[in-house]
Parts: structure tokens; sequence; C-alpha cells
């Protein structure tokens, strides 16, 4: 059984809908406890790139909304 890749950063970027933390999508988050261990290993595979994509900071300043 492969692990979640979470991070317990959980804010999605609103323009690519990755999360910041792990790289996943909503769906890829809310399916993962259903897949198998090939498709867990499929979405990890992309991980890498989605995060290396993002802005650098996904946490507001304090009193600002998320992006």
């Amino acid at each position: 059984m492969l692990p979640s890749p979470c991070k317990n950063i959980c804010v999605m970027h609103e323009a690519s809908g990755h999360c910041h933390g792990c790289g996943r999508t909503l769906d890829e988050i809310a399916l993962w406890s259903v897949l198998d261990d090939d498709d867990k290993r499929a979405v990890w595979a992309l991980l890498p790139e989605r995060l290396a994509a993002l802005p650098a900071s996904p946490r507001p300043a304090a009193g600002q909304p998320p992006v």
C-alpha cells in the first residue's frame, strides 16, 4: 500500500487546480483511498512537475484570503 503524498498544506492553487502541499487535484485527493497501487504510482509520478510549476508561497499573509 502506497502512502498518501499529503503534507498537511491543503491550499488549492485556483488556476491549476493542484494542491500546494502535495500537487494532487481535488479528485485525486478524494479518490486516493480507493485507488489501486498502480494508479497511485501514476499520480505520484506527476507530482514533482506539478509542484515545481506552482508559485512558491501557498500561505496567505495574516488577514488575507488564499490565492
